[in-house]
């Protein structure tokens, strides 16, 4: 007999650096759409039942990058919402085949900006020295992966979340359901932050 079909995959899929804002974005994202909002991180941690700095400092990244591609191929398959994956998904092959002609937006911010948000976040072990020089080597690496996957590119520079994600509708020629805010008429105010505080792998 058979496979029932399952879904015909996620309405947006957002891509970039570690602490760009994509949890953030991507659950507004999902709010507007009135879909659902899921990432890979959160799939792994409770698939494996502990944090994920955890599984870097007791297993490895090999064992994480293998367990994150088995989470991007799951989620893939089977979200039809609003889809979030770590920073270093891309690295791998067939994951980058996998997101080839989906709904991909790679979310950009510049190098000051990254170590300001996760220079000294002691939950991401790929940054544990020298955060600056790190993230920047890890982005020349990634950058071009990041680039072949995505449809847009949005940046998240000098904007706050509901600009970010008002972008990534506009770049994927989506249109937010009621439960949208309106347009904002004037400048965001000053403290608004794009970024998700919460901690994300690399």
């Amino acid at each position: 007999m058979p496979d029932t079909p399952g879904p015909a995959g996620p309405a947006v899929v957002l891509v970039g650096p570690m602490g760009v804002g994509k949890s953030t974005v991507g659950a507004l994202l999902a709010e507007w759409l009135g879909r659902p909002y899921r990432d890979t991180d959160d799939d792994i941690e409770a698939a494996e039942g502990r944090p994920i700095s955890d599984i870097f400092v007791n297993d490895g990244e090999p064992y994480f990058r293998a367990a994150e591609k088995a989470a991007v191929r799951d989620a893939l398959r089977t979200h039809d919402g609003v889809l979030a994956l770590g920073g270093g998904a891309v690295l791998d092959a067939d994951t980058r085949a996998l997101l080839a002609g989906r709904p991909v937006v790679l979310l950009t911010m510049d190098v000051d900006e990254a170590v300001r948000r996760t220079g000294l976040n002691v939950a991401r072990p790929l940054l544990a020295v020298n955060p600056r020089r790190t993230w920047r080597e890890l982005m020349e690496a990634r950058l071009p992966l990041y680039t072949e996957v995505a449809r847009a590119v949005v940046t998240t520079a000098d904007r706050d979340p509901e600009e970010v994600a008002r972008a990534v509708l506009e770049a994927l020629g989506l249109t937010a359901g009621p439960g949208a805010p309106p347009v904002p008429n004037g400048p965001a105010a000053p403290d608004d932050d794009p970024h998700d505080p919460r901690q994300e792998t690399p």
